[in-house]
């Protein structure tokens, strides 16, 4: 997609812009069709995401082609044990010659930021993410410091290792628009993974693949802005709080969904509307995103976890359960 100099973009640009990002993105990344259509549309939606899968199956490369072909800044951070709040936020230093105390910007003022293995660093600094997340804003001894308008942060965490790690508090997971889950490869993928390799040598070169910067700001936002006109009536409204409710009073659930699921779901579910060239929300919406909007937003009791049933269980059978609005 080509930018425009129009006061509005119309809802097949919106379908346009969908297409070539994932189109560019796919020129990378092979395979992980579900899991790049959901970063995208978390993206366009202004939502921060969250990634789990094992290591070597793309994730880093798939935040750095997006921040690429949508012409966004992007830094990467590794969280460790020792990484301090100010290491993300930034610290003001006095410099002797003005005589003043100035401000060292931290990665945080950025407009796509990987938190790499988020979990590996103890909550202190996890938390540092929480305004900038809530309010794209950061306070450094005092003062506060907005963040621009496409600030997004993408975190990463691994589903294996737990030795080393620190559980994310409720209320950083809660801030997270979906959870993205990243699968290992299908066997025809893992060979074209290692073809690719074999040709172009290094994946992180990711100049290499002549990609396209098919958007800016400017076209981001007005995406954004077309997706917010998107109608919701006031069914499908009430099918949301009943899978929340669901959520909130299953046998297996220690901890449902709070108020804020429900602004995700109208939030990804607007923007599946609109790539799908409608200008108004189906069930089908909801219940397409209910994995990613809903997985990490349940606390499952230990029984549950006995018996090997996971949040995606329970979000399964909560929407069989509900009835869906005609």
């Amino acid at each position: 997609m080509t930018m425009q100099d129009n006061n509005e973009i119309t809802l097949s640009q919106t379908v346009e812009l969908f297409n070539n990002l994932f189109g560019e993105l796919s020129k990378v990344i092979v395979g992980q069709q579900k899991p790049l259509g959901e970063l995208i549309i978390g993206f366009l939606a202004g939502g921060h995401l969250l990634m789990e899968g094992v290591p070597g199956v793309a994730k880093t490369l798939m935040v750095r082609t997006l921040a690429s072909v949508a012409k966004a800044d992007f830094k990467r951070v590794q969280f460790t044990p020792d990484l301090m709040p100010g290491d993300l936020t930034g610290i003001n230093i006095f410099n002797p010659a003005q005589g003043k105390f100035e401000l060292r910007r931290g990665p945080i003022f950025t407009d796509i930021l990987l938190a790499d293995e988020i979990n590996r660093t103890p909550p202190k600094t996890q938390s540092a993410l929480l305004e900038a997340m809530q309010e794209r804003q950061v306070t450094i001894d005092g003062e506060s410091y907005l963040l621009g308008d496409l600030f997004t942060v993408v975190a990463t965490q691994n589903p294996i290792e737990y030795e080393g790690t620190y559980p994310l508090p409720e209320a950083e997971l809660d801030r997270f628009l979906m959870k993205l889950i990243i699968d290992y490869p299908l066997p025809n993928e893992e060979r074209d993974i290692i073809l690719r390799f074999h040709e172009h040598g290094d994946f992180f070169n990711i100049e290499q693949f002549n990609l396209k910067a098919i958007a800016d700001e400017t076209v981001v936002k007005k995406a954004r802005e077309e997706i917010r006109k998107i109608r919701v009536e006031k069914s499908i409204a009430d099918y949301i709080v009943k899978i929340i409710t669901a959520t909130r009073n299953h046998p297996f659930v220690a901890l449902g969904s709070s108020p804020r699921a429900g602004i995700s779901f109208i939030a990804v579910a607007k923007t599946s509307a609109a790539i799908h060239k409608r200008n108004f929300v189906m069930p089908d919406d909801i219940k397409e995103f209910a994995r990613p909007v809903l997985r990490h937003r349940l606390i499952l009791k230990p029984e549950a976890e006995i018996e090997g049933i996971s949040p995606d269980d329970i979000i399964d059978e909560i929407l069989e359960q509900v009835t869906v609005p005609r």
